[in-house]
């Protein structure tokens, strides 16, 4: 410091990094002043004609402090993060880092689920009203049957119509608890351990994703980050965690199989492509994972992959087309069940800007403002591309533009109104590595407001869907 009160280059270029760090701030203000302000606006709306079908806008929730085992235990998990993440991230074997990451996402969704009690909180979870567990009886009676008239069961007008989350997803979501049934592992305790340990992998394939496209010192810098989201909350339980998951690693294969020196670049990528099929098959939206498969190829300035990551995806398809069930008409008639539900009454003028401040509120403030970053380094993101040189931070930009891409599709399709804090938790995983881009002697502080904005929510909030 003393240098840089002496020294005329040393104070040009404290100014910028002061600047740079005011902008940042000013840009997580702004977020929360604009989530302030939809809340405001929502719960105004709600009061006089209640049309937004939420008690607590634009969060799927209910006002009701409590606690639970997990008070205790979530921010001792943030504790140590905020403590030792960085520091591990840096020193830690790659391997054992990628391991650390996972068990350290899993202990803080789980603890974050915990405040709401085992029962509430995390056993209940996918056999309550609308869930998944609902239908396993009846589909495990006959698969085959059950996947091939899935489609006769998704409207409101159909006989013996399909509990909401069922209809509302391809048969792959519903399928995989059928097959833990299969094995033994029935009932919603065990289907609540596999999304969360499923569910908590993500953090580690969006680590190997940065790797790739950005080199090691940026992925790590983002593992902390990675692990003390907000998003948590909604992860622990969500099938949608586990969605993302499958999603996240389709996109960490295609990037290792991109790399000018990959192994196995081909059977890396038809695994890939096997993945993201399944992800397509697991939720409609997320055929919207074509954004950071574009991005990752980009990035590599290669097709080579190309081909056989489509023929991964062609052979799921056609494993369900076969069984009978066809992708595009499930799709259609879920958009038929959707605005036969609360979603013809829900007004888009609330919800675009509702789905947006939920947005905001998954990813915390660290990713906004490194989202802020990450548009001021556009220009340069897209000079660096045409001239093919080695991307570094711009390969997290890109990661972070693909996030948001995602997200500005799917507000502007009006199928998404509502409850987006758990749908869009495969999108906002992108958004996370923007974080990193943040000054490293900052990181512990915007760490600590990730895991107060997750431990200020669960704790006032009982939030479901």
């Amino acid at each position: 410091m003393t240098h840089l009160r002496t020294s005329a280059p040393g104070r040009e270029r404290l100014r910028p990094r002061r600047s740079a760090a005011r902008a940042d701030l000013l840009t997580a203000a702004a977020a929360a002043l604009f989530v302030a302000a939809v809340a405001v606006a929502g719960i105004l709306i709600q009061r006089s004609v209640d049309v937004l079908y939420v008690e607590w806008p634009p969060l799927y929730a209910h006002w009701m402090p409590h606690a639970g085992p997990g008070t205790v235990a979530a921010p001792a998990v943030a504790a140590a993060v905020i403590a030792y993440g960085p520091v591990l991230a840096r020193r830690l074997p790659w391997r054992r880092l990628l391991l650390l990451t996972w068990a350290a996402s899993l202990a803080w969704t789980l603890s974050l689920a915990l405040i709401d009690g085992w029962r509430r909180g995390v056993a209940g979870r996918l056999t309550a009203k609308h869930e998944y567990l609902l239908a396993v009886d009846r589909i495990a009676a006959d698969p085959a049957a059950a996947v091939r008239t899935f489609t006769d069961h998704i409207l409101l007008t159909s006989p013996d119509y399909w509990p909401a989350h069922v209809a509302g997803h391809p048969p792959g979501a519903v399928l995989t608890f059928v097959g833990l049934d299969r094995v033994g592992l029935g009932g919603g305790a065990w289907a609540a351990v596999w999304v969360l340990i499923a569910g908590s992998s993500a953090a580690a394939a969006v680590l190997v994703t940065l790797r790739a496209v950005a080199g090691e010192r940026w992925a790590r810098r983002a593992a902390p980050f990675a692990v003390l989201a907000p998003a948590a909350v909604w992860a622990g339980v969500s099938a949608d965690a586990y969605f993302s998951a499958v999603a996240a690693w389709g996109i960490a294969l295609l990037a290792l199989a991109s790399r000018p020196a990959a192994r196995r670049p081909a059977a890396t990528a038809l695994a890939a492509g096997l993945l993201l099929g399944l992800t397509v098959h697991l939720s409609y939206g997320l055929v919207l994972m074509v954004i950071p498969a574009a991005a990752v190829l980009l990035h590599g300035r290669t097709v080579r992959p190309l081909l056989p990551a489509l023929a991964g995806v062609a052979a799921v398809t056609a494993a369900f087309t076969a069984a009978g069930f066809w992708w595009y008409e499930g799709y259609d008639l879920l958009v038929t069940r959707y605005y036969q539900g609360v979603a013809r009454i829900r007004p888009y003028s609330y919800w675009f800007f509702g789905n947006l401040a939920n947005a905001v509120v998954i990813a915390g403030a660290a990713s906004v403002a490194g989202l802020r970053r990450a548009l001021a380094g556009t220009a340069e993101t897209a000079r660096r591309l045409r001239s093919g040189r080695s991307l570094d931070a711009c390969g997290v930009v890109l990661l972070a533009l693909a996030g948001l891409c995602m997200i500005a599709a799917a507000d502007l399709s009006g199928m998404s109104k509502a409850e987006t804090e758990r749908i869009w938790l495969p999108f906002a995983l992108w958004l996370l590595p923007a974080a990193a881009l943040l000054p490293a002697r900052h990181h512990r502080r915007w760490l600590v407001l990730q895991a107060a904005t997750a431990l200020f929510l669960n704790h006032v909030l009982l939030t479901g869907w």
